[in-house]
């Protein structure tokens, strides 16, 4: 993290925002702030790879944050600055801010996932959580899932009430120093003690129950309510949650199941795209949610830059999609690494279910579902790599895969890119709102240039692979920037501009 990087002309970002839902006259871009960290780390510490954040998910309220490490860790935070909602929808109502930032407190954490190995493959699982869905809650209960490359688990989060051992039916206080029980008659075959306990002649008693009380105190329990697992042969890449609150979906690199929460060892294949000959294989899924409404409707993403949204109505086996969107290269412009760029990493449905949010190497998508000739709006990320496609596959970096967020008034959208640094876009009509932030306790203190020269196309570049490419690097207008770091995760507090991010094994929190 030893420099800046460069963002596109701000004219070039949003190309086609004129056929976007109307919204309200563009505002003034935001101001965001450091609101707080976790697991900060001290300059030259060495972050060990279990602790590495690999999954954040706000729950529906807000009120929660759930995170999880490649350590099969979920740790899971409260929300303390705001305690009655009540009082804060006053506060609303009153047109005036909470002067206090948003401010959450640790909960508790619990290891979801061990390390496995599948000695029918010789295969390595790793402990690692790909994804955290809230579920809905119930009974003053917290519900989630999680899952890493092959097994899903539901988990219910619950405040018990501690039971302690506060006395025993044979008191020492009650009793005289030699042993016999207090109220013993020596004459007799057996006493009764003050407690209710029963001593035989002699002063041994029958029973020695200890007297357990519930206290007023409480402590967070986890409990493992079922395990979805051996439905997927390849890597789970997402689980998302259905408006029914009764069923769920994973995929994997070729199907998406369908599953109903309450069953977990059967699951129903509803899109499989694997080729009778795997040497026909073209594409792959990459992600797949569910909308947020219609429990009927689903949308997945494949490895070519396609969006394929599906009605869960039309078949049991969804083969054939409902509509499909995607944008198209223009000719004469591909290139060796034209499709591995396209790829899309992830995708989110906007809060109303009209717009679908993709990432892709290099930019985000904005979709109107209503739209398909292409998308309403295309922001480049990180358009100064262009030029480095060749050192970025040379390394991997080519294929990291960055996940994407939008505002709960869908006015904004985010993500994050490399030297640990996240950008906000506005996604309203005629917007030009670009804010670039670091991950740091001064978010601020690099502010991107702009470059001055259009960014060279994909068919102006070498496809020499050169070996031993570098991680770090400084760009045509001076701005440095580090591969190493990079923002993978990211989310947007479901209705307040708060983002939460992972650089490396720390929570960063920002709000405006």
């Amino acid at each position: 993290m030893n420099g800046a990087v460069v963002s596109e002309p701000a004219a070039a970002l949003p190309p086609t925002q004129a056929s976007l839902s109307p919204s309200p006259p563009q505002q003034a871009p935001l101001e965001w702030r450091f609101s707080q960290v976790f697991g900060e780390r001290s300059a030259g510490e060495d972050v060990q790879d279990v602790d590495i954040i690999s999954a954040i998910e706000f729950n529906k309220s807000g009120q929660h944050l759930a995170t999880g490490d490649r350590g099969g860790r979920v740790v899971l935070f409260e929300r303390t600055d705001i305690k009655d909602s009540a009082c804060r929808k006053e506060a609303e109502k009153g047109d005036y801010s909470v002067s206090r930032h948003p401010e959450f407190r640790y909960k508790t954490e619990f290891q979801s996932h061990e390390p496995e190995f599948d000695y029918l493959k010789s295969l390595e699982i790793e402990e690692k959580i790909n994804k955290i869905k809230w579920c809905q809650a119930s009974n003053g209960a917290s519900f989630l899932l999680s899952t890493n490359d092959k097994t899903i688990k539901f988990w219910k989060v619950q405040e018990k009430k501690v039971k302690k051992v506060c006395a025993m039916n044979l008191s020492p206080s009650n009793g005289p120093g030699n042993g016999k029980p207090a109220g013993s008659n020596v004459c007799g075959s057996s006493a009764y003690l003050p407690n209710g306990g029963i001593s035989k002649s002699g002063g041994l008693p029958l029973l020695r129950l200890p007297v357990v009380v519930t206290s007023q105190e409480t402590s967070l329990a986890a409990t493992c309510r079922r395990v979805f697992t051996h439905a997927h042969d390849y890597h789970i890449n997402s689980i998302s949650n259905n408006s029914d609150g009764e069923t769920f979906i994973s995929a994997d690199d070729l199907r998406i199941n369908l599953w109903n929460l309450e069953i977990s060892n059967q699951s129903f294949n509803i899109i499989d795209v694997k080729p009778t000959n795997m040497e026909d294989l073209t594409e792959v899924i990459t992600s797949a949610e569910f909308h947020p409404t219609h429990c009927n409707t689903l949308a997945y993403s494949s490895s070519k830059g396609s969006i394929r949204l599906v009605d869960l109505r039309q078949s049991a086996l969804c083969d054939t999609h409902s509509q499909i969107f995607e944008q198209h290269e223009a000719l004469g412009s591909r290139s060796f690494f034209t499709e591995i760029i396209a790829s899309i990493s992830d995708i989110k449905f906007s809060k109303d279910g009209r717009h679908i949010l993709s990432r892709d190497y290099m930019t985000l998508k904005l979709w109107d579902i209503n739209m398909d000739s292409g998308p309403v709006a295309t922001f480049q990320v990180h358009e100064y790599l262009r030029p480095k496609l060749c050192d970025l596959y040379e390394n991997d970096s080519i294929f990291d895969k960055f996940e994407c967020c939008q505002s709960g008034d869908g006015l904004r959208v985010a993500t994050g890119s490399y030297s640990n640094i996240f950008r906000v876009f506005g996604s309203g009509a005629g917007s030009k709102e670009v804010t670039t932030l670091e991950a740091t306790r001064n978010p601020t203190r690099r502010q991107l240039q702009n470059p001055t020269r259009p960014a060279r196309s994909l068919s102006t570049l070498t496809r020499v692979v050169r070996r031993g490419a570098e991680s770090t690097g400084i760009d045509a207008n001076g701005n440095s920037y580090d591969l190493t770091t990079k923002l993978l995760h990211l989310a947007w507090h479901p209705s307040e501009n708060l983002i939460a991010c992972a650089a490396a094994n720390s929570l960063y929190m920002y709000y405006a």
